[in-house]
């Protein structure tokens, strides 16, 4: 059902935040509660490739009265660079959405035991360290690396630990399988979703894809760009204003916040309230809960 009729929202609106579904440190209703302490009023849980922390997240966001917009951030790959793609009130039983973000959970899991066992050649590290780094619902990941590295002593915080021994300069990196960022706008689009490319103007091996690229992902249903998010370069930002203002795409901020896994703070950037109910408006596959 549309959700157009209802779509009023105000107060500052964060949609984009982690758990420890995926690879936050905090449980869904903590998220919640940190974005509440901060001022945040409308938030989104988008956890990497599942949608196990809504139910949790959602019931807190209602207890505090916030509303609360189901979320995912879906891994994809662009040649060669790691593009993610948020997806927002899309229906999570849908079997090709759900096929896909089983088969690239299943990969990670395979390539963080790839890149232990390569770590482990040269530093006392092992697999149940990393899960001791986990709750049962997440999806083990480089950050859960990270999170073993400090705990063991190895490095200090996962800064270091990803500008260090998780850089792909030092050869323990590996690859793992993402899709395409057209097949996953079109998976989120045919589940009644509405697909925002997260912080696509990134400095350094993950910069923006061309201008181009972004005329064809519109072309197969992307509804908006993350424009205001603090690993967009301040050039990129006025590149993805032009070509939102092109296509009258939805433009979002957000904090990406991690709980202590990133310096990030809830409300850091924000959303305003015309776009998160044109966010509500176009999405059918999932309703936003409200107090």
């Amino acid at each position: 059902m549309t959700q157009g009729a209802h779509s009023t929202v105000s107060g500052p609106s964060d949609l984009h935040l982690h758990s420890n579904h995926s690879d936050g440190t905090e449980s869904p209703a903590d998220v919640v509660r940190a974005a509440h302490a901060h001022g945040i009023r409308t938030v989104a849980l988008t956890d990497h490739d599942r949608t196990t922390g809504w139910q949790e997240a959602g019931d807190a966001a209602v207890a505090l009265g916030m509303t609360f917009i189901p979320g995912i951030e879906f891994s994809s790959r662009h040649e060669w660079r790691s593009v993610h793609v948020l997806g927002y009130l899309f229906d999570p039983t849908d079997p090709a959405l759900v096929a896909e973000t089983e088969r690239i959970r299943e990969d990670r899991v395979g390539r963080a035991e790839r890149i232990v066992r390569s770590i482990a050649r040269d530093y006392e590290l092992s697999w149940d360290d990393v899960l001791l780094q986990t709750t049962p619902d997440a999806t083990v990941g480089r950050p859960h690396i990270a999170d073993a590295l400090v705990a063991r002593g190895i490095v200090r915080d996962r800064t270091e630990a990803f500008d260090g021994i998780l850089h792909p300069r030092t050869g323990y990196y590996e690859p793992h399988y993402a899709p395409d960022p057209l097949t996953v706008v079109r998976l989120i689009t045919r589940a009644g979703g509405v697909p925002v490319i997260a912080h696509p103007a990134t400095s350094g091996r993950d910069r923006m894809m061309p201008v181009s690229f972004f005329d064809r992902l519109v072309a197969e249903g992307l509804g908006g760009l993350e424009i205001d998010h603090r690993e967009n370069t301040e050039d990129g930002k006025r590149a993805l204003r032009e070509i939102a203002a092109r296509h009258d795409l939805i433009i979002t901020g957000s904090s990406d916040y991690h709980g202590a896994g990133k310096p990030n703070l809830p409300g850091e950037n924000t959303t305003s309230d015309e776009m998160v109910a044109r966010i509500i408006a176009r999405g059918t596959g999932a309703p936003p809960r409200r107090p």
